[in-house]
């Protein structure tokens, strides 16, 4: 690469709160290694040494981590990291910070501006005010998010409700875009391979090929909703469907033992399964005949798009972006906590299987057409290029 062209190369550091591979790592690590090497510099500042760094130094791109930058709230850690990130902007001089999630967003765009940064874009993949907090803290961090917006030069939101949700703030309307999450094409294990990953122990004896898989791959969180999937799917008695099925959640967090405690309570240890976190979960969708996100928040999950490319039916909350994925004919919605309608719609996708099919067909329709990970990359070019020049 000639001096001339490393000269006129942008210089984008990207900063996230959370070096592990949830929505905004997977997010980060599409655009930090899909942007132009001709065109951009690209450097990421992390918290942590997690599987998101892991995944960038293998594809050549440069982190930064920050100790003591965390999801948790710390006082003394957050003063901490904030020095730490003016110190890294400071150095590294870039063209654009791109901040993410809620805690780097505030953190980054304060640390910015103060740096005297060109331009600062904040990434919102979620509003914390949606969470089941204290009405203190939910006027607190409603704050937070308008300081973040109102710093940064650009926001991106992630879905038109994400927008919706604080566009009547004052001061910050004309700052905030759309640009959707995107997928790229999944190299999806065959059927069979994938169900033995997931049982890697073997497959319970009981468990048929006539059995239908219900699966969901999600953090083990409160917000993710899977005590209402525990409580539907506990309640569906034989009188009400013939077919045999279980419920299988891939993935890892701290309701872990709550939902085994819940799990045991009703009694259903042999139809409910926490396979436990899997590496490179999506390639397994394929073991599903039905995909659950049943979130009491969201903003546009990218498991949605992922098991649209699986061509699978999606039982979802109506909640944050999904109902902009998961749109008439490309699923069921449901309010979010209605256990009943949950259970009521496992046993319409297990009783109908042309109506089954349908959905999941037209939701790979939607996924394919409208939210790849190149129109992402391509609208968000466009916001760099755009900012620079003013």
């Amino acid at each position: 690469m000639s001096t001339k062209e490393t000269q006129t190369r942008k210089k984008i550091l990207y900063l996230i709160t959370k070096s592990s591979w949830g929505g905004a790592g997977r997010y980060v690590f599409d655009l930090a290694t899909s942007l132009p090497k001709e065109k951009f510099e690209v450097v990421v500042a992390l918290g942590g040494t997690g599987e998101l760094k892991e995944k960038l130094e293998k594809e050549g791109i440069r982190t930064i981590p920050i100790s003591g930058l965390q999801r948790d709230i710390n006082w003394i850690s957050e003063i901490s990291s904030f020095f730490k990130i003016i110190k890294i902007i400071k150095k590294e001089k870039p063209d654009v910070l791109h901040t993410n999630s809620s805690k780097s967003g505030a953190l980054g765009s304060l640390a910015g501006r103060i740096s005297r940064t060109p331009k600062i874009i904040f990434t919102a993949h979620g509003w914390a005010f949606n969470e089941e907090r204290s009405r203190t803290s939910r006027i607190a961090i409603t704050f937070v998010h308008w300081l973040t917006i109102f710093l940064s030069h650009k926001t991106i939101a992630v879905s038109q409700q994400t927008k919706k949700q604080v566009s009547k703030m004052p001061f910050i309307k004309n700052k905030i875009v759309v640009i959707y999450n995107g997928v790229k094409d999944i190299d999806f294990r065959e059927r069979l391979l994938a169900q033995k990953e997931i049982f890697p122990k073997g497959i319970p004896k009981d468990i048929t090929k006539e059995t239908v898989w219900i699966g969901t791959i999600s953090e083990l969180h409160k917000n993710k909703g899977l005590d209402y999937m525990v409580s539907a799917i506990s309640k569906i008695s034989s009188s009400e469907t013939e077919k045999k099925f279980i419920f299988v959640i891939i993935g890892e967090g701290e309701e872990r033992e709550n939902l085994e405690k819940q799990i045991k309570k009703e009694g259903s240890e042999n139809i409910i399964f926490l396979a436990g976190y899997k590496k490179n979960a999506s390639s397994l969708l394929k073991a599903f005949d039905i995909f659950t996100l049943t979130s009491r928040t969201e903003a546009l999950p990218y498991v949605s798009l992922e098991a649209g490319l699986a061509e699978l039916p999606i039982i979802a909350s109506r909640v944050g972006g999904i109902p902009e994925v998961v749109s008439d004919g490309c699923g069921i919605l449901i309010e979010p906590g209605n256990i009943d309608k949950i259970k009521q719609s496992i046993i319409k996708l297990l009783e109908d299987n042309i109506q089954h099919k349908e959905y999941g067909k037209k939701l790979k329709e939607h996924v394919t057409q409208n939210l790849s990970t190149e129109g992402m990359v391509k609208n968000t070019i466009q916001y760099y290029n755009e900012l620079y020049k003013k």
